[in-house]
């Protein structure tokens, strides 16, 4: 079962979060939200999996999981 943590990712950190039963992984781009994230989504067959077009999708603070730190 996925479980969220409670750090806040920083721009170039890659997150994990579940969307439409598929765990994704990306990389986090610059935001202002105080409320989610903005992430690049690392995988084409992911980008298939999820019928999106576009690589960026807008994630919740409490819906994701910090897997690596980018370098800061």
């Amino acid at each position: 079962m996925f479980q969220p943590d409670s750090k806040k990712a920083k721009p170039g950190d890659v997150v994990e979060f579940k969307r439409e039963d598929l765990l994704l992984t990306g990389k986090t781009l610059p935001s202002k939200s105080k409320n989610s994230i903005i992430v690049e989504i690392s995988s084409e067959s992911d980008l298939e999996a999820v019928n999106r077009g576009h690589p960026n999708t807008v994630v919740a603070h409490e819906k994701y999981r910090v897997i690596n730190k980018g370098k800061n």
